[in-house]
């Protein structure tokens, strides 16, 4: 075929392929530019999944009567001028594409009233096609309603899923939307059934309460605040605690100056930031946000506008790894009685009290108790897992500045620790509480010898392309500082000559590959960390106390004070919590007290 330029409609559809993938994509565009007009109400409505009919309507700016034809045209935007504010985007919008992508394949009709104008005009569409404006009635602001979509291009036509599903994306992207601005207040209704309405919420108590009716009541009751400003950075927002997980990463929620996005390497540096206080498999919860130089992030990566690009990548996935992990390190009872409250994130922790770590005796206590009071037996015909009570008044009274954890009373079936302090009741798992104490031991312990390595007998040529061995040429100090020491021999071989000690029985090729991996695609990797902590938590796993081990009261204290100055002590290696607290009005409710 002969090369010809392409008719004006059949580029709109073209390009409506790329920024339109469906009804939420329609909704996200305009609530956006709705948001870019200064609105501070945002109510959206959509009939039929979002295919039939989607409305959108805020109180912004508006547009004048003369620019409304214009706001139709490709690549027309009054929010970037030059080459200069492209690369310093403040908006969530600058392309000038997405209202006559919308058009050109749907029923579009906008009506809009300028800010001081005396009069609202409406201009209507229909698959491309232009109507004059016409006078109308409307306050300051815009309403644009979109029906048919894809009426004009059935095969995408066929491609939507079912009413309730496409209404299931809409719902998730006005979700995200709304968490993305608190200054606005946002409804959406489906059907003409209202699914939530929310108001701008200035503070910080209202903010919370957006995050619980959005994300849920369960996660705002399991979230702890994190907030650290550096280097020109901020991050902040809400954390969900590691035993709330998930089984999908369908309560993540991430901005970027107010632009939502799905990135890889932010998913990656809070994946490893969790990795050590979740179940393999499971995924964290969080609602973030991160400001920064608009000039040192690059929005017009992707044509939906979901991924951005990090002019210092490597910085980035360093920054929100060290504030996110830092914040999960505060996740421990002497944060304060009952469930834990928000912490206050730290890069760098307190150091351990030993000098050096060697492989913990089988059930060894993490403190030594001398004149230790025995606790008193069972009788002979009591239930083998019976609990183990002390004499009445071993335990002292609560005070206003006992320990978060309280002070022990017994032990239950061999495998739960009973303590009682301010609150009412603490029942502490022992073999997951000490397994943690164990394993933080252990690598601060470590931390102090990372470099100790073992030099391979055999060294070992790895054959990898060029681009990997110049990144692993470039690496060979920071890698040899976690005692990993490598040398490049030719263009596309490198020689493994040492391991870190802790895995000298480690498949070294594999742990090579792997590591030159996530360097190319993060900048950055922890992979040889990872491993030496996979080691370590098996020795810690194996040296903790284990189940119906009969325990002193002066023992289950140690562990209990342990674990108040155990960083991440809320929960065990593998995620699961290490203790629980049931308050006297749990208690009293229980058993039908003040009824």
């Amino acid at each position: 075929m002969p090369i010809r330029q392409l008719p004006p409609q059949l580029i709109d559809q073209i390009a409506a392929g790329e920024v339109v993938e469906r009804p939420a994509s329609v909704i996200k565009e305009l609530v956006e530019n709705s948001l870019d007009a200064g609105a501070g109400r945002v109510e959206l409505e959509i009939e039929g999944g979002g295919l039939r009919r989607c409305l959108v309507r805020d109180d912004g700016n508006g547009i004048p009567r003369d620019e409304l034809a214009l706001a139709l045209s490709r690549h027309a935007t009054s929010k970037i001028t030059s080459l200069e504010d492209l690369e310093r985007v403040g908006t969530l919008g600058f392309r000038g594409e997405a209202l006559p992508s919308i058009a050109s394949v749907s029923r579009l009709t906008m009506t809009s009233r300028a800010a001081g104008a005396e009069a609202a005009w409406t201009v209507e569409v229909d698959g491309g096609s232009l109507a004059a404006p016409a006078p109308a009635a409307h306050p300051s602001g815009t309403t644009i309603v979109v029906r048919d979509l894809f009426y004009n291009t059935p095969a995408r036509r066929r491609f939507m899923r079912s009413e309730r599903t496409e209404a299931g994306h809409v719902e998730r992207v006005a979700r995200r939307l709304a968490l993305s601005r608190f200054d606005a207040g946002f409804s959406l209704r489906r059907d003409g059934r209202a699914l939530f309405e929310l108001r701008p919420a200035p503070d910080a108590a209202a903010r919370a309460r957006r995050v619980a009716e959005l994300c849920g009541e369960t996660f705002a009751a399991h979230m702890m605040e994190v907030e650290y400003g550096a280097a020109g950075l901020r991050l902040s927002g809400w954390l969900g605690l590691p035993t709330f997980s998930r089984s999908q990463p369908d309560l993540q929620y991430f901005f970027v100056n107010g632009r939502m996005i799905r990135d890889r390497l932010v998913t990656h540096a809070l994946r490893q930031a969790y990795a050590d206080v979740l179940f393999h498999g499971r995924h964290p919860a969080y609602v973030l946000y991160l400001e920064m130089d608009p000039a040192l992030v690059d929005v017009n990566a992707h044509p939906t506008k979901h991924e951005v690009r990090f002019r210092d990548a490597r910085s980035m996935h360093g920054f929100i790894y060290k504030v996110v992990e830092s914040a999960l390190a505060g996740t421990r009872p002497a944060a304060g009685v009952g469930a834990p409250p928000p912490a206050t994130p730290r890069f760098s922790a307190p150091g351990a009290e030993a000098s050096g770590w060697q492989r913990p005796h089988q059930g060894a206590m993490p403190l030594a108790v001398r004149d230790a009071p025995e606790p008193t037996q069972p009788d002979a015909g009591a239930h083998p897992r019976a609990a183990t009570v002390p004499v009445a008044g071993a335990a002292p009274a609560p005070q206003d500045d006992s320990p978060a954890l309280g002070y022990a009373v017994g032990q239950l079936g061999g495998v739960y620790i009973l303590a009682q302090n301010r609150a009412g009741l603490v029942v502490v798992d022992m073999h997951a509480a000490h397994e943690r104490v164990l394993y933080e031991r252990l690598k601060n312990a470590l931390s102090g010898d990372a470099a100790a390595g073992q030099p391979l007998l055999v060294p070992l040529s790895v054959r990898v392309s060029p681009q990997e061995a110049e990144l692993a040429e470039a690496m060979q100090e920071a890698l040899a500082a976690v005692g990993l020491v490598i040398d490049r021999r030719g263009p596309d071989v490198v020689v493994v000559r040492q391991l870190p000690a802790l895995l000298a029985n480690a498949d070294a090729e594999s742990l090579l590959r792997d590591l030159l991996s996530d360097l190319a695609e993060q900048g950055s990797s922890r992979r040889v960390e990872e491993r030496m902590n996979e080691v370590l938590a098996t020795m810690a796993c194996h040296g903790s106390v284990r189940a119906n081990r009969q325990l002193t009261l002066a023992e289950m204290n140690a562990l209990l004070r342990d674990m108040e100055r155990t960083e991440r002590a809320d929960q065990c290696n593998h995620g699961r919590p290490t203790w629980t607290q049931l308050s006297m009005a749990e208690l009293d409710k229980l058993f039908l007290r003040g009824r």
